[in-house]
């Protein structure tokens, strides 16, 4: 695990300034809201590519409406940005978090998910050639910065590409996010995205 005291919003800006050129960058991005402040950061240092794979989230629909804020985001307000698109496969996280149902939100289903979504983040970037990978996750307080960090780094290691450290919430992230969220008027779920983070009366019956 990382140190608790590393300070991974610090080490994001050294790397970045550390580039003779801006580096090619793809970030995975959870949604539009969590996104908004990211690219602002991250625009002027980087060539950001966006990638939109989140299995996690269900149902379906809500997953197509997340994707479809965080298109219309970027091409209304960052159209510089790119966007890679993936394909909706639920039972991907359904695997990885089999046994884990009954875990509290911020556990050991969440590590997973983090796992499966960074890795495949991290083969896209090795395979279109990008110069760093990252990921959005870190801006939202309910987000573990440092395991999110640790997961990034072996996962980058694994495939063969390197990973951005981030904790985006630092100097009032989170907050820049929902006010970023408010001027453009994006949509902001109420829950984390699979079906075991959504409040008990709206969960499926089959739970």
């Amino acid at each position: 695990m990382q140190n608790l005291r590393t300070d991974f919003n610090k080490l994001m800006t050294e790397r970045l300034s550390g580039f003779g050129k801006k580096p090619r960058l793809l970030l995975h991005s959870c949604c539009a809201p969590c996104s908004s402040h990211c690219i602002d950061v991250l625009q002027e240092a980087a060539e950001v590519t966006i990638l939109y794979f989140n299995p996690n989230i269900f149902p379906f629909e809500e997953y197509e409406k997340r994707k479809a804020e965080q298109i219309r985001l970027i091409n209304q307000v960052y159209p510089d940005t790119g966007f890679c698109d993936c394909d909706y496969d639920h039972s991907l996280f359904l695997a990885v978090s089999r046994g884990l149902e009954g875990e509290k939100e911020g556990g050991a289903r969440c590590a997973k998910c983090f796992e499966l979504r960074l890795a495949a983040t991290a083969r896209a970037a090795k395979a279109g050639g990008y110069d760093l990978f990252a990921t959005t996750l870190t801006v939202s307080p309910h987000k573990n910065a440092p395991l999110i960090n640790e997961i990034g780094k072996l996962v980058g290691e694994r495939e063969g590409v390197e990973f951005l450290p981030s904790d985006f919430k630092k100097k009032d992230g989170y907050l820049h996010s929902i006010k970023l969220s408010a001027a453009y008027s994006l949509y902001r779920q109420n829950y984390c995205g699979c079906e075991f983070s959504l409040p008990a009366h709206a969960r499926p019956e089959t739970l």
